[in-house]
């Protein structure tokens, strides 16, 4: 028997159990990409705006560091500019994800011994997961390629870009392929790949920001650190400018070599089992162990360092670039309009602000979401059953997660805010200012809470009701909310459709005035969508 026996069919499981997840990927990446694209396509339809936006961000520190390195003043440098990096990381995150699904998981879950003990070669559950994410992939990659197409952009740049976003997914199902083989639990493999991700972030930030800008002042080129990312690769591929095919052979080069790293690492260790075994616990429990609340606590608390830590660097990046969105504006009236349309009335530095206090809450909804489905995992894991067969009722149990999750999102809100307004008042005011500034901007941001708090709301109702469907539903649910919130209005979608997400009904503080109204509207319908939610879990069957 080859140690291949048995991809094929395993391959077909996966996509029988991805059958919804891949494909809201598959399309909703390219969805994204195009809805941005074609905003981005608009706002700088002009040659002097983009000369204007190619001249400012290359000498933006700010800006290279989020965006990459800038590749001259064509439309398609700009969409580039403006969309790869935030593309990359959720191609590099959904390939992580599925290929850790399809491996790591399904040992520690016991599926793995079932489909092992029929013909299945050594390697064939790693080539599997592999074929399917990197085939997902190619798909999104050309499904983006076809949208840039569609959007009047040239075939050969949309090519270079669709490849290059390919390859960064290529490069990361290996660094899963490997993370899968190294940790005994899917949740460390996981973490281990997300912080690859964020590892080559960083690595590329640094090269960018750390690039020397040409002659002509419309170019960067990035310095070495760049070159040690597999999303600084992506990069130098330099889509609708240089499109350096050739670059794409280290992503290639370097997938194949992690892949024969995680394939000897499987003939190296026990089914079931990773290299690093997972640390034993006391012989006896904590004090704040004892309560159901105490072990909600001690389930959330790494996730919430690690949301908190990411989310306090971007409000310190955000804080500091914001006196400079003037310059970045110019005189592109549409850009301007734009901001304006999603930050409010008020000036445009505060209308800059708010719209940086609708994208945090979005990535705290994020939060919210991985935290309400926490619930879910521990019932699915079959670990809520020991817990329930004590004297812990389940509305008490289901209350310790949902208050850690509630205390999370305000904490995470709070702690944001604080950063983009420290930040702020201290490149625009003395010490004094810096604790005005400081104040408003979490007052802005704790303004965003009754919103996140409707999702968090809608993701308990459909626990209770629906459990099997949650993470899909409750992703889902997150992924409109983004569309209608961000694009709705640039994109002109349908005041239906915008009005249906809860973050369109928040003030945009702080650009506006805070009113009652809403946010207390809002906060009534999270308690109703929560109260069906508990109502529903405490009188269903645990899901098995």
């Amino acid at each position: 028997m080859s140690a291949l026996t048995g991809t094929g069919r395993l391959a077909r499981l996966a996509l029988r159990r991805d059958r919804i997840v891949l494909p809201v990927w598959i399309v909703g990446v390219p969805a994204v990409g195009l809805a941005v694209a074609a905003s981005v396509a608009d706002l700088y339809g002009g040659e002097a705006d983009r000369l204007a936006y190619a001249g400012t961000t290359a000498v933006s520190v700010v800006a290279r560091a989020f965006n990459g390195p800038t590749s001259g003043a064509s439309l398609g440098a700009v969409v580039v500019a403006e969309t790869f990096t935030s593309l990359a990381v959720l191609v590099a995150l959904m390939t992580t994800f599925t290929v850790v699904r399809h491996t790591r998981q399904n040992e520690e879950t016991g599926r793995f011994e079932l489909t092992g003990s029929a013909m299945v070669g050594r390697h064939a559950p790693l080539a599997a997961a592999l074929g399917v994410a990197v085939g997902a992939d190619l798909l999104i990659g050309a499904g983006v390629a076809a949208a840039l197409v569609g959007i009047g952009l040239p075939v050969t740049g949309a090519l270079a870009y669709g490849t290059a976003l390919a390859g960064v997914g290529a490069a990361f199902a290996a660094v899963a392929a490997v993370t899968a083989q190294v940790f005994s639990t899917s949740r460390a493999a996981n973490s281990a790949a997300a912080v690859a991700v964020g590892v080559a972030f960083g690595l590329r930030a640094v090269g960018d920001a750390l690039g020397t800008v040409d002659a002509g002042g419309l170019r960067v080129t990035s310095a070495w650190p760049s070159w040690l990312s597999p999303l600084g690769w992506a990069n130098q591929v330099r889509p609708f400018d240089a499109d350096h095919w050739a670059v794409l052979a280290l992503p290639a080069a370097f997938s194949v070599a992690a892949v024969a790293v995680a394939a000897v690492l499987v003939e190296r260790r026990d089914a079931g089992t990773g290299l690093v075994a997972p640390r034993p616990g006391p012989a006896r429990a904590g004090v704040g162990l004892r309560t159901a609340a105490g072990l909600a606590w001690r389930l959330h608390r790494g996730g919430l360092l690690g949301w908190a830590i990411g989310l306090a660097v971007l409000g310190v990046a955000m804080g500091a670039v914001a006196d400079e969105v003037d310059a970045l504006v110019g005189d592109n009236a549409g850009l301007a309009d734009a901001i304006a349309q999603l930050g409010g009335t008020g000036g445009l530095v505060d209308a800059f602000l708010a719209t940086i206090m609708s994208i945090v809450a979005l990535m705290v909804a994020g939060y919210a979401v991985q935290a309400v489905l926490r619930a879910h995992a521990e019932e699915s894991a079959g670990r809520l059953e020991a817990v329930a067969a004590g004297a812990v009722s389940r509305s008490r149990w289901l209350a310790g997660h949902l208050v850690c999750a509630a205390g999370g999102v305000l904490l995470l809100l709070a702690l944001t805010g604080a950063t983009v307004g420290f930040a702020y008042g201290a490149t625009v005011a003395d010490t004094a200012g810096i604790a005005g500034e400081t104040a408003r901007m979490t007052g802005a941001a704790l303004a965003q809470a009754p919103a996140v708090f409707v999702l968090a709301g809608a993701v308990v109702a459909v626990f209770g009701l629906l459990p099997r469907w949650s993470a899909a539903v409750a992703w889902a649910a997150l992924a409109l909310c983004a569309l209608a919130g961000q694009f709705g209005a640039v994109l002109d979608l349908p005041t239906a459709v915008v009005n249906a997400s809860p973050f369109s009904h928040v003030p945009a503080v702080p650009a506006d005035d805070v009113t009652a109204g809403p946010l207390l509207a809002l906060l009534a319908v999270a308690a109703g969508l929560l109260a069906v939610g508990m109502v529903a879990f405490r009188r269903r069957d645990l899901a098995l």
